[in-house]
């Protein structure tokens, strides 16, 4: 039997110690976190008295002209009333703007002497500004887009069916994504006020 070796040892303790202050320096860290759930009952602004749910709920959307930024805003609409449509008197108006580009992905030569293109892809852009309805100041300007792949068969109704899933797929995303950033640039606007 033999006696512990006292460099092992200390070694030993030190990386005990280490780990310890570790363990507490990620704890400081984690507990300066400021992450929220979106969808609590808490304020998005510390001067608010309304929810999350009920802020979101207070925006009113300008109508738009073509058919897939509609589509884009329907879903807003109902994303932000929970289903329960747009406000009667809107606390904030957003202006919103949808662009579209349409690009082939692939060209694919198939038994022509033509090059065919087989996929596509509809990018979606919104641009956005959020504004306050009582004193008309800009409260948020931003901007997004999404994209979705499609395939383009050889009939032309088929192909043409495919492109309009793809905005219909993309639409739903970019309002999703628009929710959660104009919802983060409430609680921004709130914590400068």
């Amino acid at each position: 039997m033999s006696l512990p070796d006292p460099v092992k040892s200390e070694a030993a303790r030190l990386r005990g110690r280490l780990a310890v202050c570790g363990m507490v320096a990620a704890l400081a860290l984690v507990s300066a976190c400021t992450v929220r759930p979106l969808y609590s009952n808490q304020p998005l602004s510390p001067g608010s008295t309304l929810s999350a749910s009920a802020e979101l709920a207070s925006i009113s959307i300008k109508p738009v002209n073509t058919r897939y930024a509609q589509q884009v805003r329907n879903h807003l609409i109902f994303a932000f009333g929970q289903g329960s449509g747009e406000p009667a008197s809107p606390a904030y108006v957003l202006d919103l703007g949808v662009t579209e580009l349409v690009e082939s992905a692939a060209i694919v030569q198939v038994q022509t002497q033509e090059d065919e293109p087989t996929a596509g892809t509809v990018t979606l852009t919104a641009n956005y500004v959020l504004r306050d309805t009582a004193t008309n100041t800009v409260i948020a300007v931003g901007k997004r887009s999404i994209p979705s792949s499609f395939d383009r068969p050889r009939q032309e109704f088929a192909a043409y069916r495919a492109q309009i899933d793809a905005e219909n797929r993309a639409a739903r995303e970019l309002a999703d994504l628009l929710r959660l950033s104009i919802a983060q640039d409430l609680a921004k606007h709130g914590k400068k006020a």
